[in-house]
């Protein structure tokens, strides 16, 4: 039998979408009588209501995909993927699991794409194993920013470093970047990033060794000079074209160079593709698979609590300026992560 969901309203406020032709951001309403999601819930279903979300490229680019999408997500949907909120109501299994959840209970979580009803409104409903109490004493605006950015982040340098080893970053200063130098120099290592001149003071108060100035300094070159010192390169960017074809002078033989953010789809199906006699690069090269894990979600927010991971918001906005959000978004020049407000802080 469902779990009861009387505590919330059959409707709810929300920022939607039918179309996302010309961007995202041009085509979004908000609607306070947008249909709630969990209705009904399932045996391992959570109710949350969502008290701060925070944006992610994913939000407009996953929509921007077209008729490949409009089979996959119904609409209206709703954009958005990570949030922390209060727990309304649970399914009958989620409500009896050993070490559950309490309705009233702060948690913070990660949606999986692609969905209809994502974190930009009043009310998400996640699966019980994608769900984290949220640490005494960290801020909801900061555990909303966990989801995409510091997963992503942990599973590309986690598996892939050790202790000493030194890592290159490629755009230091965004969401995910800044996430990555942190949990690089947690892990032990030597890290090495790229910024413009303003965040460089940034990248090294997060505690990057060294930055370089992609606006001051020709980037390739500057690592060329380093020899083959990298163990890991992540890019972030997607830019300068020539970075994956020239990294076999500053990555180790063997040590892949992993691509995070891109330019363009075709520059990373070239760069996977091309082979090493026809101009390709020669280190491994691999794409970022992303998995939401709750372990490792639960592991970020308690670096957060404990000081060892400082998170960076560029900007917050109300829920009425949701639109001015993922304008700001669109500029790629943000400086840590942007958050909304969806519904009052307790």
């Amino acid at each position: 039998m469902a779990a009861e969901t009387a505590a919330a309203p059959p409707t709810m406020k929300a920022w939607l979408w039918t179309n996302a032709t010309g961007g995202l951001e041009k085509n979004l309403y908000r609607s306070d009588s947008a249909t709630r999601p969990g209705q009904t819930l399932s045996r391992d279903q959570v109710l949350v209501q969502v008290i701060s979300m925070s944006l992610n490229p994913a939000d407009y680019k996953v929509p921007e995909m077209g008729l490949v999408l409009k089979l996959a997500v119904s609409t209206p949907a709703s954009p958005g993927l990570d949030f922390c909120g209060r727990v309304v109501a649970m399914g009958p299994a989620a409500a009896t699991a050993v070490n559950g959840l309490k309705p009233g209970q702060l948690v913070f979580g990660c949606l999986n794409p692609p969905l209809q009803f994502g974190a930009l409104a009043e009310y998400v409903v996640c699966p019980l194993s994608l769900l984290v109490p949220l640490p005494e004493g960290v801020d909801p605006d900061h555990a909303a920013t966990i989801g995409i950015a510091g997963q992503t982040a942990y599973q590309v340098i986690r598996p892939r470093v050790s202790e000493g080893d030194r890592v290159f970053i490629n755009g230091g200063s965004g969401g995910c970047g800044i996430y990555a130098i942190q949990i690089a120099k947690i892990l032990g290592c030597h890290v090495t990033v790229t910024c413009s001149t303003r965040n460089i003071d940034l990248c090294k108060a997060l505690g990057a060794d060294e930055v370089i100035d992609y606006t001051a300094t020709d980037v390739v070159q500057t690592l060329e000079a380093k020899g083959p010192v990298f163990s890991l390169v992540i890019d972030m960017i997607g830019t300068p074209d020539n970075l994956y074809k020239e990294c076999h002078h500053f990555l180790l033989p063997g040590k892949p160079f992993v691509q995070v953010g891109i330019a363009t789809v075709g520059s990373a199906v070239d760069r996977l593709l091309r082979p090493r006699l026809l101009g390709g690069g020669q280190r491994p090269y691999q794409l970022v698979l992303f998995r939401n894990q709750q372990d490792q979600l639960r592991q970020l927010g308690e670096w957060i609590q404990q000081g060892k991971i400082k998170v960076v918001l560029d900007s917050t906005f109300e829920f009425d300026d949701a639109v001015k959000a993922y304008e700001k978004l669109r500029t790629q020049r943000a400086r840590g992560k942007i958050v909304v407000h969806v519904t009052p802080k307790p």
